[in-house]
């Protein structure tokens, strides 16, 4: 991957790649995975948090070793295991729950996945014995020149009897082109100790499409986001154009909402029904209404309630909370502040660290002055207050219910209710002036 991150960290439509792979194995009834972890592993472990067990790799010696690795975590479990790699993240829980159906009916000690391929470069080639019997894997460096012509290739994907799988990890060799334990050994090793092993076969090769570098990365995306689409369009939603239309795992949108081109929806997301979202709009971790209108903005840790408006050009930021009926117009931005029922900033403002009541109306140009250096202070505007346009209020402030504010004022202490607040500098007019500096400054350039 060229990089200093662990590859198993590497996010595909929001979630890093390893958890996808557990999430997948959780589906079909695991009930907490084992992340197997060696270089970065505390990094690994932080990022995918409390739902897995951890098990250490300390020295990388091949991927039968990384298995064997596990083996202290799962010691006292009699039952089936799933292996996987974390580096496949488009793999579903279906595919373990039929891996798993075919290990149970055949009373298999080890049921491994099986595509074939018109290139299977790289891949280890199913060898089976006379009978058909898959008996063991020969890897792409140590295949013979007529194994390499088998297009039947083991995805490392597997479902072993757990028992025998502990049993026979140790056992596996180094003797090969890597010096390396190879799991894919673990066939012959148990078809050696007249253990049953069987294949499970997939038409979907593209579900097995494993992560090497960041080409590969972009393609497992664009398959991910492409199953994601799918799934809320057969749900109702309407996605006008998928091609760039980006929607994280887990993002919730209700019936008839629609998903406007150059939308961007993150994780931790939930859109309400009868929403149009876009275009050329970004959400993270925000959860928004029914009816919601949200036009070329950028939504961070926000929360609307139903009928609210948004944008072009809004900017959203954590604890911005919009209440049913309010607007926010075109190049607003909302930071840790609430807007009532009703309220409206139309365009240009800066809302920051404020409580602005239902029916508000705040003019153009107005901003909340939060900071002064040391802290962030609070400005709270009433109910059905007007702030005038270019209105700059120095928090702490409050502008009572129903006060108005004309336009230009410096507002630095509380209003009260009702009120009247004026803070400018008084209009001078002198009549004639413009024409005689016109003429003053004509004279001075001949």
């Amino acid at each position: 991957m060229k990089s200093d991150r662990p590859k198993a960290l590497f996010e595909v439509c929001g979630a890093p790649m390893a958890e996808l792979v557990g999430r997948a194995m959780q589906g079909a009834g695991a009930d907490r995975p084992v992340v197997v972890i060696g270089v970065c592993g505390e990094e690994v472990q932080g990022a995918l948090g409390e739902g897995y067990d951890y098990a250490w790799q300390r020295e990388q010696r091949g991927t039968g070793h990384a298995a064997a690795s596990a083996s202290d975590a799962l010691k006292d479990f009699d039952g089936p295991v799933f292996v996987a790699a974390g580096d496949v993240p488009l793999l579903t829980s279906d595919v373990f729950q039929q891996l798993l159906s075919r290990h149970d009916e055949a009373q298999a000690q080890c049921t491994l996945a099986v595509v074939e391929l018109d290139d299977p470069t790289g891949y280890g080639r199913v060898i089976r014995d006379d009978s058909g019997r898959p008996v063991r894997i020969a890897e792409e460096r140590d295949a013979s020149e007529a194994e390499r012509k088998i297009r039947e290739v083991c995805v490392s994907v597997y479902c072993f009897d757990a028992k025998t799988l502990f049993r026979l990890l140790p056992s596996l060799s180094t003797d090969n082109a890597q010096g390396e334990q190879y799991l894919t050994d673990m066939v012959e090793a148990v078809a050696g100790s007249g253990g049953r092993v069987e294949t499970c076969f997939f038409e979907e090769a593209w579900l097995f499409q494993g992560v090497n570098d960041r080409w590969q990365l972009a393609q497992a995306e664009l398959a991910l986001r492409q199953r994601i689409l799918r799934r809320l369009c057969e749900d109702g939603v309407s996605v006008v154009d998928p091609a760039t239309t980006y929607v994280a795992v887990d993002v919730e949108v209700g019936r008839d909402t629609v998903l406007e081109p150059m939308t961007s929806i993150g994780r931790g997301c939930e859109i309400g029904k009868n929403c149009r979202i876009g275009p050329s709009t970004t959400i993270r971790e925000s959860t928004l209404g029914d009816r919601c209108v949200v036009l070329m903005s950028h939504l961070n840790g926000a929360w609307l309630e139903n009928d609210v408006r948004c944008g072009p050009f809004a900017n959203l930021r954590p604890g911005a909370r919009l209440h049913s009926r309010s607007r926010v117009g075109n190049f607003v931005e909302v930071k840790n502040a609430s807007l009532g029922v009703a309220a409206s900033a139309s365009h240009l403002a800066y809302l920051g660290d404020a409580t602005i009541g239902a029916s508000a109306n705040i003019g153009a140009g107005t901003i909340c002055c939060n900071f002064d250096g040391f802290q962030k202070n609070r400005t709270t505007i009433g109910e059905n207050a007007f702030v005038g346009s270019n209105t700059t209020l120095i928090a702490p402030v409050s502008v009572g219910e129903g006060a108005i504010v004309a336009a230009g004022s410096v507002i630095s202490h509380d209003v009260p209710p009702d009120s009247l607040a004026i803070a400018r500098g008084q209009e001078v007019i002198k009549e004639q002036w413009a024409s005689k500096w016109r003429r003053r400054k004509e004279a001075q350039s001949k």
